[in-house]
């Protein structure tokens, strides 16, 4: 089920304007697409968008477009203060829903990884995954099953399931995530090879020092 996104049709231009639609809570917009049939100015407000975001930022949204009934839509560019970091314009996509679409969903480990319960150190290299689907089979999120995941190794997006429909737009050896060894282990690993190291110098030294005695005698 889409989401409703309330919106109004937006006559601030000016700068002035347009901040005094933010100090009321509001944001400035813009909708796109085929069906619209040229951009249409509007603006949302700022706490539904802040939702979205956190929630759900790649759902397919309805809106009541003016002058162009209800449309499905997806979140587009979003720009923010570059101090404040505040949203200050949004940009809405109007989408087919027989068409697919490109778009990021985040990435969701399940399960406990047998390599981190022995220590190791996962690292989660893809917090999201490019896709392409139908706009109805954008999933919440990708689940990776890490059960298997032992110290050492990597998982590959060609080994993940993905939901039916849902096609990767990365090349399949790119690395989800990865179990390394305990830093423990890798500074006893390199303290035991500087101790072999030295061993041999020091036996190289009392070597050198035996030849120079044959060679004075």
């Amino acid at each position: 089920m889409n989401t409703m996104l309330q919106v109004e049709k937006r006559t601030a231009t000016t700068k002035g304007e347009l901040r005094k639609l933010r100090q009321e809570g509001k944001i400035p917009g813009v909708i796109y697409g085929r069906q619209v049939k040229e951009p249409t100015p509007l603006a949302v407000d700022a706490k539904q968008v802040q939702h979205i975001l956190r929630t759900a930022p790649n759902a397919v949204l309805e809106i009541q477009v003016p002058n162009g009934g209800t449309q499905p839509v997806m979140l587009g560019e979003l720009q923010r203060d570059p101090l404040s970091r505040q949203i200050v314009h949004v940009d809405f996509h109007q989408i087919n829903m027989n068409e697919e679409v490109r778009t990021a969903v985040r990435v969701e480990l399940v399960g406990e990884a047998p390599g981190a319960k022995e220590g190791g150190i996962m690292q989660l290299l893809q917090h999201e995954l490019d896709i392409q689907c139908l706009p109805s089979r954008i999933p919440e999120s990708i689940q990776v099953d890490i059960t298997q995941l032992q110290i050492g190794e990597n998982l590959l997006l060609e080994q993940l399931q993905l939901p039916e429909g849902v096609e990767p737009r990365a090349d399949g050896d790119l690395v989800i995530v990865t179990i390394l060894a305990p830093q423990k282990a890798l500074d006893e690993a390199e303290a035991a090879e500087a101790a072999e190291a030295a061993e041999a110098a020091a036996q190289r030294s009392e070597e050198a020092k035996m030849e120079d005695i044959s060679s004075s005698s």
